[in-house]
């Protein structure tokens, strides 16, 4: 499933967050949203998934406009992964996973095996197995985010979009989960992530799109993102090299 944007704007108040912003996502990549604080990254995200309406352009999901798709059919098209979400329920991580699967069941009736089997899989593609017995209160940070990443990939949307998902996790768990992404669009879903870690971004990443005040000022191949790019977008001189056959960008110091 494609996604396109076209001319979208998003206002809060007197504020734009989104100005004039046109893309087009294809399923089966990695996308790194990227960007300084305030650029317009998550309501860049909220609006492809429906949940922040533009004042202004279109978001279409192959012919079909964003608008005209039931809520319930969205939920199974797409699987939002919030900034920092709320999850202080006293749920079992199991359970909390197990909501990922609501879009798929009816209101009444036990869990059909296909919802019992995308839940395993979510709960070891984040290596949750030795947690999925305990409350999502008794978790760390990091724990935490991991489970609600599990409860996005349980939906095994068309697509994901993830606010966020490496900012509370330690490094090995950052690499996991941005290994975890790559897979998952390797598998053909499309993934939009919005990212900080310009490193983690390049190394993972197909593509990386760059938000700054409101607008896409930077649009490329991951592996093709310069220092120059990275000074116009951050302000910041950035290192680029090379470990392995794989690209790292280190932002160094203030342009």
């Amino acid at each position: 499933m494609r996604i396109a944007a076209k001319d979208l704007s998003v206002r809060y108040g007197e504020r734009a967050a989104l100005n004039g912003v046109s893309l087009t996502l294809e399923p089966g990549q990695l996308v790194g949203l990227i960007g300084p604080n305030g650029a317009g990254k998550t309501t860049l995200a909220r609006a492809l998934a429906g949940l922040v309406a533009p004042v202004a352009g279109e978001i279409v999901y192959d012919d079909q406009p964003l608008g005209e798709i039931p809520r319930a059919q969205l939920a199974r098209h797409v699987a939002y992964l919030a900034q920092s979400g709320g999850a202080d329920w006293p749920l079992e991580v199991e359970a909390i996973v197990a909501l990922g699967r609501l879009p798929h069941r009816t209101a009444i009736g036990p869990m059909a095996e296909a919802d019992r089997a995308a839940i395993e899989r979510a709960i070891e593609a984040t290596e949750l197995q030795a947690l999925r017995h305990r409350r999502m209160p008794e978790l760390s940070g990091g724990e935490r985010a991991r489970a609600l990443m599990a409860r996005a990939l349980a939906v095994e949307a068309d697509w994901l979009i993830a606010d966020e998902p490496i900012a509370a996790l330690d490094p090995l768990h950052q690499l996991r989960a941005m290994k975890l992404l790559k897979t998952e669009a390797a598998r053909g879903r499309g993934v939009l992530a919005v990212l900080h870690d310009l490193t983690l971004a390049a190394r993972f990443c197909d593509r990386l799109i760059a938000l700054k005040d409101g607008g896409i000022v930077v649009d490329v191949a991951a592996a093709e993102l310069t220092p120059s790019q990275v000074s116009e977008i951050y302000g910041v001189e950035a290192f680029v090299g090379e470990r392995a056959g794989e690209r790292f960008v280190l932002p160094w110091s203030a342009s």
